[in-house]
């Protein structure tokens, strides 16, 4: 196996970045073959800061989506060769420590697929977080016909093969669901390792109610799809 592409999308992240990537590239940065931050319109300094920590930055002029930053992403680490892909959230609560664990799973050459599933704190994360995910998961693992635990993570390792097949048309947050929904559907396999999210009070740019309803008109788009 090549050694993986780290894209991290990114949006107004500059007290966590910088730290990430530090922590990335000193204790991993022999384990990967880039990293790269698609700063998606910040308008504080994630840009400079990302750049300064060693990250190879590309990025948007204004604000176009999560989705939007991983579509970058992989057409820019598609572009370049890179196989396979690696992406982590931006604002610290993904734990760098995991990148051996994906990449070992990954190594078994049975999966296309490797995906966080997250170690929920039920006294940290609010019951709506906890009710919508367990809603998109069971819903998204019907549709992509796997069982996926933890259909919302960021935290993922993908073949490059699955990139490339899959035309990927949302722009938000229901990227990341979409991009399962249709590489379980092609056949491609997706399993889950669990992993430790670190809270560091950093504040959800998600709005659960524009969330759903994203997820929803997913769902929608997807069944006529069937």
């Amino acid at each position: 196996m090549t050694k993986p592409c780290i894209v991290i999308p990114a949006y107004n992240e500059s007290r966590y970045i910088g730290r990430l990537i530090d922590e990335i590239l000193s204790k991993f940065g022999d384990l990967i073959a880039d990293l790269i931050v698609v700063d998606d319109g910040s308008i504080d300094e994630t840009a400079k800061i990302a750049f300064e920590a060693g990250a190879h930055v590309i990025g948007h002029r204004r604000n176009m989506g999560k989705g939007m930053a991983l579509r970058t992403g992989f057409n820019y680490a598609l572009g370049r060769g890179h196989d396979p892909i690696m992406t982590m959230d931006g604002d610290g609560q993904h734990d760098p420590a995991d990148i051996p664990r994906f990449i070992a799973r990954f190594s078994e050459g049975d999966v296309d697929i490797v995906l966080g599933a997250r170690e929920i704190d039920r006294c940290r994360m609010p019951l709506h977080r906890r009710l919508n995910n367990r809603l998109v998961s069971a819903v998204g693992s019907w549709l992509s016909g796997q069982k996926v635990p933890d259909f919302q993570c960021g935290y993922r390792l993908i073949r490059s093969e699955v990139l490339e097949r899959i035309c990927l048309e949302t722009f938000r947050y229901e990227t990341e669901s979409e991009l399962l929904i249709k590489a379980g559907r092609l056949g491609y396999k997706i399993v889950s390792i669990p992993i430790r999210t670190i809270y560091n009070g950093a504040k959800s740019n998600v709005d659960p109610l524009v969330e759903m309803k994203l997820f929803t008109l997913l769902l929608f788009r997807s069944l006529r799809e069937r």
